[in-house]
């Protein structure tokens, strides 16, 4: 563990260039109107969403509300994640509403400790609740069903506020922002206080505010950061620093998921979560889905569409993580960790292929349908006629383009493993047999994910 613990800080005296040199977007994050002015656009764009999916077309493929969520804003919002962090719960009108109540009837208790204990386990809860619960009511293909879920996150968002300090729904309930977190760890962009000047700091106005800006709203102290899963880069840190301390730099992507001091299995958990959703919703969209609920069916000697669906989403869900934990049993052998240490560690190496076949599987409902978003823009206004095809470009460009996507993060997370590996287990001298069934692993869902993405895919809209 010596070897991974000076490599940290051989890495961290290697400063790459502060953004916030640059007075431009210094400023911006400086100004009073960040990022209340994308909160502005989020909010109305939000309450349009809202109007049109209760009280529009309850056709999914005309109405604005279903297109806009789950054409534009939900394939885009990895690669959101991906290039900018946790923004997004900065200008989340999730985020406002939060802060709205809380401003005018807020009682500021302190965060339960269940929450802060098991706040990772409910999101995680929550993000597959919701998947499973699309497939048995089909909230997607429902302008209604968006509806009813966007309300009731308002009605927990409000709960929380009323009740809680700060962002307590952001950091310890979205499901949102636990797959914010996972992601923007393969990011590009940190924020970081410099510990230099911080040591001698008294104020910390950066956690507690100032008259300038609130305190952190995700309860995070820049000095002792270590990640990107809870800072969500709203700029109230960079406001209220009497010593201009805090830096935002870019970074080598995934370079943050090769030292993690402090390995969570929920983190974990939710890498292996997701790769079993990405599974579940490309087969539910493909050719062989018909057969594959013909197989349970007759397997479970019922038709009951909720008991067999729920039997192919536990069986889908489980195969991933049942998969890395013989994987983590090979690799840990000879070695003084145990299985689960193991699975912990190289769970956070599927990360950058999580976020690569979960923006590979979006990126066919945005380029075959983004059209969509146009027209049912037009038909929240006025009638208009929708063309037979809502493709920006053909299937084939687009399965290159998802091969690409796999690809790098197959690449990304392989060089994750072998850094997880090197840091951990070179100075047993196993770093070699510990890797190798990681690879194989990523291996095997690179192959699977290829494989599907081969057969045709029915749309959203």
């Amino acid at each position: 563990m010596m070897n991974s613990t000076n490599k940290v800080n051989h890495d961290d005296n290697r400063q790459p260039y502060n953004l916030l040199k640059n007075r431009w977007i210094k400023g911006i994050f400086q100004s009073s109107l960040y990022p209340r002015v994308f909160h502005w656009i989020t909010v109305t764009v939000f309450a349009l969403i809202i109007y049109v999916t209760l009280f529009g077309s309850t056709n999914a493929s005309k109405n604005f509300g279903t297109a806009a969520t789950w054409v534009l804003w939900w394939p885009l919002i990895p690669l959101f994640f991906f290039l900018f962090g946790r923004f997004w719960c900065a200008i989340c009108p999730f985020s406002w509403l939060s802060d709205t109540v809380q401003k005018y009837f807020g009682a500021n208790r302190p965060v339960p400790q269940f929450l802060k204990k098991y706040g990772l386990w409910i999101i995680d809860a929550f993000f597959l609740l919701i998947t499973w619960s699309d497939h048995i009511w089909g909230v997607i293909e429902s302008p209604r069903g968006s509806a009813y879920l966007l309300l009731i996150i308002v009605a927990l968002v409000i709960f929380a506020g009323a009740f809680w300090e700060r962002r307590t729904f952001c950091r310890y309930i979205c499901f949102i922002g636990g797959l914010s977190g996972n992601y923007s760890r393969a990011g590009i962009l940190e924020l970081r206080a410099t510990p230099d000047i911080c040591r001698n700091c008294t104020s910390k106005s950066c956690y507690n505010g100032s008259d300038k800006a609130p305190g952190c709203p995700m309860f995070e102290f820049p000095r002792t950061m270590e990640d990107n899963t809870k800072c969500n880069l709203c700029g109230y840190c960079i406001k209220n620093c009497p010593n201009d301390s805090i830096r935002v730099t870019p970074r080598v992507p995934t370079k943050e998921l090769w030292f993690i001091r402090k390995p969570k299995m929920e983190e974990a958990f939710l890498a292996v979560v997701v790769m079993g959703i990405v599974l579940i919703q490309n087969l539910t969209m493909l050719s062989i889905w018909p057969r594959i609920l013909e197989f349970t069916q007759n397997l479970l000697g019922t038709t009951n569409y909720p008991v067999v669906f729920t039997t192919i989403f536990l069986v889908a869900m489980a195969i991933p993580f049942f998969a890395l934990w013989l994987t983590s049993a090979f690799s840990r052998v000879g070695t003084s960790d145990k299985t689960m240490r193991n699975l912990t560690l190289f769970g956070y190496a599927i990360i950058p292929l999580d976020l690569a076949a979960h923006m590979a599987h979006n990126l066919f409902h945005l380029l075959s349908e983004g059209k969509a978003l146009w027209y049912t823009f037009l038909n929240v206004f006025t009638t208009v006629s929708t063309p037979a095809s809502l493709a920006f470009v053909d299937n084939g460009t687009i399965y290159i383009l998802q091969i690409l996507l796999l690809l790098v993060g197959f690449i990304g997370s392989g060089y994750t493993a072998f850094r997880i590996a090197r840091n951990h287990y070179k100075e047993q001298g196993k770093m070699f047999s510990t890797l190798l069934p990681h690879l194989i692993f990523l291996g095997l869902i690179l192959i699977i994910n290829i494989y599907a993405f081969s057969l045709p895919m029915a749309h959203r809209v």
